[in-house]
């Protein structure tokens, strides 16, 4: 783990990991149970615009000639943990 609740301005990265040249933005939610939906469902378009807002200043600040990234969610529900590697990509402009 290379950083953990980044922030920037009010926007925050749950976590950051790298293994060599890859770099994972990781969104954390957890539940009690899935009466109101999937942790996943939790990471709307807003959120992940938010998300790569902030990853955005990580680059700038951290980032290393050659890094690859990636956006990952971590849903963890009574307990268990589910990690979505990959879950969105965003549009770069």
């Amino acid at each position: 783990m290379v950083a953990h609740r980044f922030r920037v301005g009010r926007i925050e990265l749950d976590l950051v990991a790298r293994r060599g040249h890859l770099v994972a933005f990781v969104e954390v939610k957890a539940r009690r149970g899935t009466a109101f939906g999937s942790p996943f469902e939790a990471v709307t378009g807003a959120k992940r615009r938010e998300i790569v807002k902030a990853a955005r200043v990580w680059m700038d600040r951290c980032g290393r000639q050659g890094d690859v990234y990636r956006f990952d969610c971590i849903a963890i529900v009574d307990n268990k943990l589910e990690h979505l590697e990959d879950a969105f990509r965003p549009g770069w402009r």
